[in-house]
């Protein structure tokens, strides 16, 4: 029998439209969530999702809770219909949506969250000249070794920061030292490397300054256990409960995403059909490579979604 897992897309999965579809066909949405983000933020959210622009999409405090509340509507729809997962894991930012998922967060406490969080994270990359790129084509040891050396000839900092896939991973730090780790890399014969569209240095060491300040933040908010297992990016395992989820979500500022770990993992649980409930189409691909054999399904659109469900309620 086919065991079903939801998974929840990050930052850089946003797009113009997204989720304006799913609102026509579902307009139950737009009153249960999209008003409500817009008056919880005191911004206009659904405006953006909608209509951008571009460039405001691309900023962290918007890009994060847009992110957020167009997979929230998505897996709303997608438990209107009965679909009930068997485990939950979120990319970095998509963690938050998957513990709302789980019982463990309101969303709209998680909508909160991730604006500050995108606050403080924007904060920081104003403050650090840094960058992300994505390494494709060298073994994740390879590039660990690389950014040691490339940390040690320019004096800055440089790390992975998401172990995506076996041989795609992504490196974060201050720009000197990215761009020397992205010229060894070449060196080693790197099939592809991509520049991020992030703004900043995300997930290493130099986020550790505002740590401590969304530590704070995630304190004021009620964490429960999760009545579905989620599998936490952090540490690659599933969370044991609701102040685990809380540690987890603190630790991701400054932690590497363990995204292969936690796909592996899921796939020697046994969970064999994954579903991508959000905007865009990043993890589905991610996961083909990881789990080849899985069943992947998206939630990008209406056709999509309706796909979904009608799998997931097949045996």
């Amino acid at each position: 029998m086919t065991t079903t897992a939801f998974l929840f897309p990050g930052q850089g999965s946003q797009r113009i439209g997204m989720g304006l579809e799913l609102a026509r066909q579902w307009p139950y949405l737009v009153e249960t969530y999209y008003e409500k983000a817009d008056s919880v933020l005191g911004i206009p959210l659904s405006k953006l999702c909608w209509e951008g622009p571009a460039d405001a999409l691309k900023e962290m405090p918007i890009t994060q809770p847009v992110v957020l509340l167009t997979s929230v509507a998505a897996w709303d729809v997608m438990t209107l219909h009965g679909i009930v997962p068997k485990a939950l894991a979120g990319h970095s930012l998509g963690e938050f949506t998957a513990l709302v998922a789980a019982g463990v967060l309101r969303w709209d406490d998680a909508l909160k969250l991730v604006r500050v969080r995108g606050e403080l994270m924007d904060r920081v990359c104003a403050e650090v000249p840094g960058r992300m790129a994505a390494v494709v084509g060298l073994e994740l040891p390879v590039v660990e070794d690389l950014c040691a050396r490339a940390a040690a000839e320019t004096g800055e900092t440089v790390s992975v920061a998401n172990e995506n896939a076996p041989t795609q991973v992504v490196v974060s730090g201050e720009t000197s030292a990215v761009d020397r780790l992205l010229a060894l890399v070449r060196s080693a014969g790197a099939d592809r490397i991509v520049i991020l569209e992030i703004g900043g240095p995300a997930h290493c060491s130099l986020m550790g300054g505002v740590q401590g300040e969304f530590a704070s933040a995630l304190d004021e908010v009620e964490f429960r256990d999760p009545v579905v297992p989620v599998y936490s990016g952090t540490t690659g395992a599933p969370v044991t409960g609701g102040a685990h989820a809380r540690e987890c979500l603190a630790g991701q500022l400054t932690g590497r995403v363990r995204w292969t770990t936690v796909m592996s993992r899921m796939a020697a649980d046994g969970f064999d059909r994954f579903v991508e409930i959000g905007p865009g189409k990043v993890l589905g691909g991610l996961c083909r490579r990881i789990v080849p054999e899985a069943t992947v399904h998206r939630t990008n659109d209406v056709t999509q979604l309706k796909a979904a469900v009608n799998a997931c309620l097949k045996p």
